[in-house]
């Protein structure tokens, strides 16, 4: 069946095509056109079905069969593609895991989704080794592979697990959610229709693969026979290398999330650019760009147990500030109700909680039956509509163009960056510090830039731990978004009469609260005084040792691209992004710098 065809008015999906269906078909007739380009690699279709065939191999030999997990650890590649194409197509669910996620938090995951098996690179692999008792295979070794015992599933369908995101979870522990074919063939159906796509296109791969919106960043393309360009990691974290790439890739449509996107909007670019769509979401945006953009801004919103994008629209250029931009309508056979705490629909202009229905809706969470009932509940429209409907907890109302409009949240849940977090799941892991008795997290906004995690902490009588200990012992947890920008020591937490913890009273982060660095060591040259004062005003901080490492300051890589730009400006060299992770500290920072300046690094800057 084509990948045209549509739902009928029931959502019945099996009118429709499966994504590893339509890839396969391009496979099929577009063999020698460029499938992935990452670097100066070029995979053609055909090379990417003879990759797909190597992995298919190696689950035939770990003998995964369909309705299991595999669990893929591998950096932006055409290999994780091809990989998680061959997972899918086995009638197996992909897991994807980021490769800088922390082992103990890798081990949970793997663990809990009852992966069979873990590809992963043989760079990563050592560290994966002793954390997990599972089958670990390298994709480095699928080349040596002939791919004779690939397999494809006829029976493979839409009620098929497709893939399993983890997100924060409220309970201290990140929840697995799990995705069927259906909604996954409905997303791409939507998006290639809405936006035209087809094989002249050129789509660029910027989330992380942990991130949902990854998913949508490949299956899209490669249903369509477009091609799929993949940035190094210098480039996806710097907005302005990020657009030098964009232009000099001719990459025709992109997604960033909201922070990079907004960046983005605010450069100036050539009327002559292939760029003709700038897709963003993940969290609220708060700009509208400029009319001499030369391409279209469409705004996405979607929580990961809706696959991708529930809701979309494009945002017109220098709309009126005083309205924020709204997050759109519905995709197709997307089913969405704003209900008040009765389950009735709220008044026109009024805000009441957003809930979902239709077939993108996932399955439920990976071994949390009653999580899924609470989440997912019966449809009281049902007549009208699906028999499940998703509870989102965002709040919105739909203003009088008929867009949505998003309002806030109904609990504590927060997004930094894209990513969903839950301030109990990180207050907990805190606590897990012997030296800690409480600690609750919230978010806090910061000086009209993106939220920060705020960590208030009770210690026990042992004394107090520098933010230094502590953000080391949660980067063994906790994955870099999830660790907070500034930790507040308190004797107490601030209640209301009603014994909750009162926000309103919590003390903001100004230097005088925060628990100090094990040892200051002051600026020893004027090149490491002006470095400090840099990071100290980025990172919003009174003092720092210059042997404080950047990271555990609550810096993080958006952080990271606007310090380099700072640096690079200041003291008129090219510094590369890479250099803050290898030279975090003012210290190590300020012997590069040297290092360059000395010509023995990248050229200086013009």
């Amino acid at each position: 069946m084509s990948a045209a065809q549509v739902l009928n008015q029931h959502h019945q999906l099996d009118v429709l095509e499966t994504v590893p269906a339509m890839v396969e078909d391009q496979i099929r007739t577009r063999s020698k056109e460029v499938a992935v380009i990452a670097g100066r690699r070029r995979i053609t279709y055909g090379q990417f079905g003879i990759l797909a065939d190597k992995v298919g191999e190696l689950l035939a030999d770990a003998q995964i069969a369909a309705g299991d997990v595999v669990a893929l650890c591998i950096p932006p590649s055409p290999e994780f593609a091809a990989a998680a194409f061959a997972i899918m197509s086995a009638g197996a669910a992909y897991l994807p895991i980021d490769e800088n996620c922390p082992a103990e938090r890798v081990s949970f995951m793997v663990e809990d989704s009852g992966a069979r098996l873990l590809i992963t690179s043989s760079h990563i692999s050592p560290s994966l080794r002793a954390v997990s008792s599972i089958v670990i295979a390298e994709i480095d070794r699928v080349e040596k592979l002939s791919g004779i015992k690939a397999y494809r599933m006829d029976s493979l369908g839409p009620e098929n697990r497709a893939y399993i995101i983890y997100t924060s979870g409220s309970t201290g522990e990140p929840k697995g959610v799990e995705l069927a074919h259906r909604g996954l063939s409905n997303l791409v159906v939507w998006h290639n229709q809405t936006f035209r796509i087809g094989h002249q296109d050129r789509a660029s791969q910027i989330a992380g693969l942990s991130f949902d919106a990854a998913v949508w960043e490949i299956w899209p393309y490669l249903a369509a026979g477009a091609t799929l360009c993949i940035p190094d990691s210098d480039v996806r974290k710097d907005p302005l290398r990020l657009q030098k790439w964009l232009i000099g890739e001719k990459i025709t449509t992109a997604f960033a999330p909201t922070v990079s996107a907004e960046r983005l909007i605010q450069l100036d670019w050539p009327r002559k650019t292939a760029l003709r769509l700038l897709l963003t979401g993940g969290d609220a945006l708060r700009n509208y760009p400029r009319k001499d953009l030369p391409f279209a801004l469409v705004n996405n919103y979607g929580p990961t147990e809706c696959t991708v994008v529930a809701t979309s629209g494009p945002i017109p250029p220098d709309h009126c500030a005083c309205t924020p931009p709204p997050i759109g309508r519905p995709i197709r056979h997307t089913e969405t109700y704003v209900l008040g705490e009765d389950l009735r629909p709220v008044k026109p202009g009024q805000s009441g909680e957003l809930y979902i229905g239709g077939p993108s809706l996932a399955i439920g969470y990976r071994n949390r039956p009653q999580l899924t009932a609470e989440r997912f509940i019966s449809n009281p429209f049902r007549l009208a509509g699906s028999d499940r409907l998703y509870r989102t907890g965002d709040l919105v109302r739909i203003g009088e163009d008929g867009q949505f409009y998003f309002m806030g949240r109904v609990d504590d849940q927060v997004k930094i960056r894209g990513f969903r977090i839950e301030p109990n799941e990180v207050a907990a892991t805190i606590c897990r510090h012997p030296a800690v008795c409480q600690a609750f997290v919230v978010a806090r906004d910061s000086d009209g830039q993106e939220k920060q995690l705020v960590a208030y902490v009770i210690f026990s009588e042992s004394g107090p731990v520098s933010q230094h200990e502590l953000r080391e012992f949660l980067a063994k947890k906790l994955p870099d978004y999830m660790i907070p920008s500034f930790f507040i020591s308190l004797k107490e937490l601030p209640l209301t009469p009603n014994g909750k913890v009162d926000v309103a009273s919590l003390p903001v982060p100004d230097g005088s609260n925060l628990p100090g660095s094990v040892a200051s060591i002051y600026p020893r040259t004027e090149l490491e005084r002006q470095i400090t004062s840099i990071v100290a005003d980025l990172l919003k901080l009174q003092a720092l040792s210059v042997e404080d490492n950047f990271f555990l300051l609550g810096g993080h890589s958006l952080f990271g691209a606007q310090l380099i730009a700072r640096l690079a400006k200041q003291f008129h060299i090219d510094i590369p992004l890479r250099a803050l992770f290898e030279a975090p500290t003012v210290a190590s920072l300020a012997a590069e710098i040297e290092r360059l300046r000395s010509g023995q690094g990248a050229s200086p800057r013009r």
